[in-house]
């Protein structure tokens, strides 16, 4: 072999190496975002879905910066994870079903999160191709052999242990399963505490299941109050935009259930690996008290038809408010982007009465000494 071309092959091997060695300090110096869950934190994995379970088209994402187009999300502009990462100055991160998600952005983490899925297998059959939660896992798995191919696998764990993980689960499992006005199986099986329990016991295993493949800072929500989603005021016919009882009664029941199964879970680990977010009493605060976060109504959707808007999904021929900061409720399910910056900054500050350990600053602070 001549020298000039064992000098190619010394200057290509060297680059390669400089390469890896780049892209392994870069992932050891930021701070990795995973995301699993529904419709609340789904960033767009659905539009790459044979799914009916879709925010790609108007008028989602009308609020959306810079291109005011849909993207979706089931929001009108930023939802809940984007603005976690904004708060906490993380890369954002892309769905994993995008195509552009390779390269550099594989270290800024990613959102396998689907609309339409809930702790159970069964939840969300309806919209037929959606990735049920052991997928999204599955696929987690997928993108660490895949970091683990740019940086190392040792790096790639270690980008793991390191991250923010976000999970998002259960309210799907009562307004796409348990509720359902036509027949549901699961409520013919189990009593509604018998199902809460039922339902918690079977996200422990999701919990440790992300816990055997690396995460050590998982932020795990619980449900908000289903009872006072405009699609619950409108098929209850709710006069006055009351709060229906039953719905609540399952999510104060669920999410009693699942914060002592996770303190629990922190104890066994001997540390505390999952921080339980009280979504409920967060959102209740501003659905009692429109007026004092600055909306004009928390009980009609901003998109809709029939009754508070909260009939059917939100499409280009719903009816559209024209000042979105002005509702709680983008449409029947899903809050407006104000709404969820408001959740996010108690999530950021909150007592341990909506954050428990902990709040999301004080995980930054703490980490950032590690």
């Amino acid at each position: 072999m001549s020298s000039s071309k064992l000098v190619h092959m010394a200057v290509a091997l060297l680059t390669a190496v400089v390469i890896v060695s780049s892209q392994a300090a870069e992932a050891a110096s930021q701070r990795a975002f995973f995301v699993f869950g529904d419709s609340l934190v789904d960033s767009g994995n659905n539009n790459y879905l044979a799914t009916t379970a879709r925010a790609d088209y108007p008028p989602f994402g009308i609020d959306f910066p810079f291109t005011h187009q849909p993207t979706g999300r089931f929001s009108n502009g930023l939802n809940f994870p984007d603005i976690i990462s904004e708060s906490m100055r993380l890369e954002p991160t892309l769905p994993y079903l995008n195509p552009e998600l390779n390269g550099q952005k594989l270290l800024n983490g990613a959102n396998f999160a689907s609309a339409g899925i809930g702790i159970l297998n069964d939840t969300g059959i309806q919209f037929v191709n959606i990735l049920k939660i052991s997928r999204q896992l599955e696929l987690f798995h997928e993108y660490q052999q895949r970091v683990g191919e740019m940086i190392g696998a040792a790096q790639a764990q270690q980008l793991v242990k390191n991250a923010l993980v976000l999970i998002t689960l259960g309210g799907n499992d009562f307004i796409n399963n348990y509720f359902l006005p036509t027949i549901s199986l699961r409520r013919q099986q189990y009593s509604l505490p018998d199902y809460c329990r039922y339902l918690v016991s079977e996200y422990q295993k999701i919990l440790m299941k992300l816990h055997d493949l690396g995460a050590r800072r998982v932020l795990v929500t619980g449900i908000g109050p289903l009872g006072c989603v405009p699609a619950e005021l409108a098929y209850s016919l709710s006069k006055n935009g009351e709060c229906v009882a039953e719905p609540q009664r399952a999510t104060a029941m669920f999410n009693n259930e699942l914060f002592q199964m996770l303190l629990g879970l922190n104890k066994e680990i001997g540390s505390d690996t999952f921080i339980a977010a009280n979504a409920f009493d967060m959102n209740m605060d501003i659905i009692i008290k429109p007026q004092e976060f600055g909306f004009v109504t928390s009980k009609v959707a901003c998109c809709g038809q029939g009754l508070y808007n909260g009939i059917g999904t939100c499409t280009v021929f719903s009816s559209l408010c024209s000042n979105r900061n002005e509702y709680v409720f983008w449409d029947s399910f899903h809050p407006t982007e104000r709404a969820n910056r408001i959740i996010v900054q108690q999530l950021m500050t909150a007592s341990t009465k909506y954050m428990n350990p902990m709040n999301l600053s004080t995980i930054m602070a703490l980490d950032a000494n590690l």
